[in-house]
């Protein structure tokens, strides 16, 4: 969600705090700003509304500005409209201390009303400008600026993370988290310190980092870096190294991300692949995995827990950890999850997806599952998150970098390792003898090329998308490991498109949704050649008997599927399991192409994030 940089070094801040936040485009944002403490030892806030392109044209009219250290934020709204005055970061009365800020402060109304009772002025309706207030107060008792913040942040409920520069201490900036929300990393240059809510904002100037972690804060100066929790005590932080990998690409020769990262998944998968699948051998195994054959012989459940596309591979991976695993498993939406009384037995391990390995609800589900003492993995994008740090067991999904906020490839990698992860747990219990192991890999190893033979007919799904992307709202059907994929297709439509739909197993047509199926009301069925075919095939004839247009992706061998359907998107046949996989490409194409026909912003969906850090 919101987005914060900073700097601070004999650079030019400007020169890194723009370039930094447009990398963290991606996260979702309003509004932009940057403040920076100038050669004149003043704050010097340049704020616009809309795109960081306004941004960079107001900071032209603006060249006086110099400064070597500063902050730079995206906001993503929680607390006021999208307006200039709520446009971050926020100052005290003094204006000699400034604030970005990622998170909510759940007791900002009190806060607020206190320190209006003692004469401070307000200018936003957000949440966040309370905190330089607050400091502002504290540093009536202390002259310390740094414990001010920490005495501030101790008084915020809620996950926050917080960047504070000042004129009373020119050159430093102060980190600060509370709770689980917002990542903040610092990175080490050449007598210069870089930090940020996400890697790809520094990672062109740094090639080691320092995570921040909850209840504690980090004074960074242009030579080092000092970090204490918020009652004062000093810390030792390690220091992880940056892969190269998450440099932020370019579009190449593809109108948007979205579109880029929908062709890039063949390849993605084969990294997904790459050290865990050896097919001449036909065996599976995930090199360093700290899990030993006696605690897998003694898991009794799993809980799969996740949000979004997350939750959807999620769902899907359920099935197969008892398919192919052998293992009675569930799954659960984070945000439910973190708040229910669960029972953890012993022999529970909970899996997370996560792909940025920050969203706060999973971050709160797997911080419950701890307090329980439940084994944990991880499945994310990115290494030395937060979520890895509380899990101790990460399995990487190997997308490589997704830019556009709608996942496309991070959702059928997720998939890809879950079912790698399915198979070693079965092979590792007994469950799959050699034959069927060496069959599932078999299968396995045709993904890529069939992904790739999809990925060939683009052209049927622009045609079809043009006579769909009129329709105000779409149903979409599936049954057994295509029902949670009906799921993620209208979930994908909604994203980028704007377009009303809903995702329901097929067998519940009839307990309700039959009754808005009329002619403006499309019927997406994912029907691949599986046991449950004929199921679907009769829920598609009820469908258009009750005047719905029927859009069905089916396999390529299907010849019954044009007696039900009004148009057939045709997907390569492919084993049972691996359907899911295959059937997310069209259901992210039909997404896109609808969404551009209809002029919607596709990378960067309204109102959307791609990393959820708050509530």
């Amino acid at each position: 969600m919101c987005g914060i940089v900073g700097y601070t070094g004999p650079r030019s801040a400007l020169d890194i705090l723009v370039p930094g936040l447009e990398k963290l485009e991606y996260r979702g944002y309003d509004s932009a700003g940057i403040c920076v403490v100038d050669v004149t030892e003043s704050i010097q806030t340049i704020k616009t509304t809309g795109k960081l392109s306004g941004l960079k044209e107001e900071l032209k009219r603006h060249t006086s500005i110099k400064g070597y250290s500063g902050i730079g934020h995206t906001r993503w709204a929680t607390h006021g409209e999208v307006t200039l005055e709520n446009a971050h970061p926020h100052q005290d009365c003094a204006q000699e201390i400034s604030v970005a800020h990622n998170g909510i402060v759940e007791n900002y109304a009190s806060l607020k009303d206190e320190l209006q009772r003692v004469g401070h002025k307000f200018l936003s309706l957000t949440d966040t400008e309370i905190i330089p207030h607050l400091i502002e107060e504290e540093l009536k008792h202390t002259k310390s600026l740094e414990n001010a913040i920490a005495k501030t942040v101790s008084r915020l409920e809620g996950g926050n993370s917080i960047l504070v520069i000042s004129t009373l201490e020119k050159g430093r900036i102060i980190a600060a988290r509370k709770g689980n929300s917002g990542s903040i990393a610092i990175g080490t240059g050449n007598n210069e310190m870089f930090v940020a809510s996400d890697l790809p904002a520094i990672v062109p100037h740094t090639k080691t980092v320092q995570h921040l972690d909850a209840e504690e804060m980090a004074i960074i100066s242009p030579e080092k870096v000092l970090y204490r929790d918020l009652t004062g005590k000093q810390l030792e932080k390690p220091y992880t190294e940056i892969s190269s990998t998450l440099q932020s690409p370019s579009k190449g020769n593809f109108e948007h991300f979205m579109l880029k990262e929908i062709y890039e998944q063949p390849k993605a998968i084969r990294q997904t692949f790459q050290n865990r699948i050896s097919f001449d051998k036909k065996q599976i195994d995930f090199p360093n995995f700290p899990m030993t054959q006696e605690e897998i012989n003694s898991l009794k459940k799993i809980v799969l827990v996740g949000m979004g596309s997350s939750l959807h591979a999620a769902m899907v991976g359920k099935t197969w950890m008892e398919r192919v695993a052998g293992i009675p498993a569930e799954w659960d939406h984070s945000s439910e999850f973190r708040y229910r009384e669960s029972v953890f037995q012993e022999g529970t391990l909970v899996i997370s997806l996560t792909q940025s390995g920050e969203t706060a609800d999973t971050l709160a589900a797997m911080l419950k599952a701890k307090e329980h003492l439940a084994s944990q993995v991880v499945l994310s994008n990115y290494p030395g998150t937060q979520a890895e740090r509380i899990a101790e067991r990460l399995l990487p999904i190997e997308a490589g970098p997704e830019i556009g906020v709608a996942a496309t490839k991070t959702f059928t990698c997720s998939l890809t390792t879950l079912y790698l992860f399915s198979i070693f747990l079965g092979v590792k219990r007994g469950q799959l003898d050699l034959l069927k192991t060496s069959s599932l890999i078999s299968s396995l190893s045709l993904l890529p090329e069939l992904m790739t033979k999809y990925l060939s007919t683009d052209d049927q799904i622009r045609e079809i998308s043009n006579k769909y992307q009129g329709y105000p709202n779409f149903l979409f059907l599936g049954r057994g490991l295509n029902y949670p994929l009906a799921m993620e297709g209208a979930l994908k439509l909604k994203e980028v498109s704007y377009i009303h739909a809903e995702g329901y197993p097929a067998g519940e047509m009839k307990h309700g949704p039959i009754s808005l199926i009329d002619n403006s009301m499309p019927v997406v069925g994912i029907v691949p050649s599986d046991g449950l075919k004929d199921k679907m095939l009769s829920n598609l004839s009820e469908s258009k008997a009750r005047g719905a247009r029927v859009l069905a992706i089916a396999s390529e061998s299907d010849s019954q599927i044009q007696n039900v359907a009004d148009d057939v998107i045709r997907i390569p046949d492919a084993p049972s399991d691996l359907n899911p996989i295959v059937a997310a490409l069209p259901l992210q194409l039909l997404a896109y192409h609808i969404a551009h026909i209809r002029g919607c912003d596709i990378d960067q969906p309204r109102n959307l994030a791609k990393s959820v850090t708050v509530e």
